[in-house]
């Protein structure tokens, strides 16, 4: 995917669903969940079908210790909901849920541990899946970005100080992705070696992420799928076996001509260095 493409999918709905609770009333977010359920469906699929068949196919690293670094992005993420407060799987926290109302002092433990949150998820896309990693961050990102857009209006910060907070944070998963590409160019510390041991990370930060997404969005009884989740559901998990099934199935194939292409060119070259002496 193109570089520029692909980082304007991954900023323009962060923000545009940030910049969105200027307009929408908090009480009318029906359909914010249902796009909540779709991303959590998405996001799990892409990373069942997708990301952890390629991050087991990893020559550099053992499987065993692979699981090590899942597990510790799924920790690694309960972590930063102590900081974040649930906002990556668009938790909306009213003053009613509490009894309280918000402070009005910036939120800096909620920005640092979206930030990194989203930093991270953007490095892998460096590496491989970029279609359908974009896709799935880009989703997850819209009930998250509109989650702290209410918290942020909630702490009556001034506006331009809000849409600068969310435009932040919608630069961060672009920015991971840009510097984890530049190393990668400049082969400065060579960190393709460490893309699986990244990748493994971010995908138990996504199963974590997904999950929680798909037993608390919803009806007050989080157990419950009515019918309208259950659509949403379904359709992400048919999104992202399509794209497993046609968009995926091109993509190892390209990527597979590519490996024989450099084997057989450093075949040849060795036969050449043979010959030459």
């Amino acid at each position: 995917m193109n570089s520029i493409l692909l980082i304007l999918i991954l900023f323009v709905p962060a923000f545009a669903s940030g910049i969105a609770v200027f307009f929408v009333q908090k009480k009318g977010t029906n359909f914010l969940k249902l796009i909540l359920s779709f991303s959590g469906a998405y996001l799990f699929s892409i990373t069942v079908l997708h990301l952890i068949p390629h991050v087991y196919q990893s020559t550099n690293t053992s499987p065993e210790v692979l699981g090590i670094y899942v597990l510790a992005g799924f920790l690694f993420q309960l972590f930063l909901e102590q900081f974040s407060q649930g906002i990556e799987h668009g938790h909306i926290h009213t003053e009613n849920e509490h009894g309280h109302h918000h402070s009005h002092n910036f939120p800096i433990g909620i920005m640092f541990s979206l930030c990194l949150h989203a930093f991270l998820e953007g490095m892998p896309l460096a590496a491989t899946h970029q279609t359908e990693l974009a896709l799935g961050i880009s989703i997850h990102h819209i009930p998250a970005a509109f989650a702290l857009g209410s918290i942020l209006i909630s702490t009556h910060l001034k506006k331009n100080t809000i849409i600068i907070t969310l435009a932040l944070f919608a630069a961060m998963t672009p920015f991971g992705f840009l510097l984890s590409k530049a190393i990668s160019a400049g082969e400065v510390g060579n960190i393709q070696q460490y893309f699986d041991k990244i990748m493994a990370v971010v995908i138990g930060i996504f199963l974590h992420i997904s999950t929680t997404i798909l037993f608390e969005s919803g009806s007050i009884d989080h157990h419950k799928f009515n019918k309208k989740k259950m659509i949403a559901v379904i359709a992400g998990v048919a999104i992202a076996l399509g794209s497993f099934l046609f968009v995926g199935e091109h993509d190892h194939g390209h990527d597979h001509g590519h490996d024989q292409h450099e084997h057989q060119h450093s075949h040849d070259h060795d036969e050449h260095h043979d010959h030459a002496h």
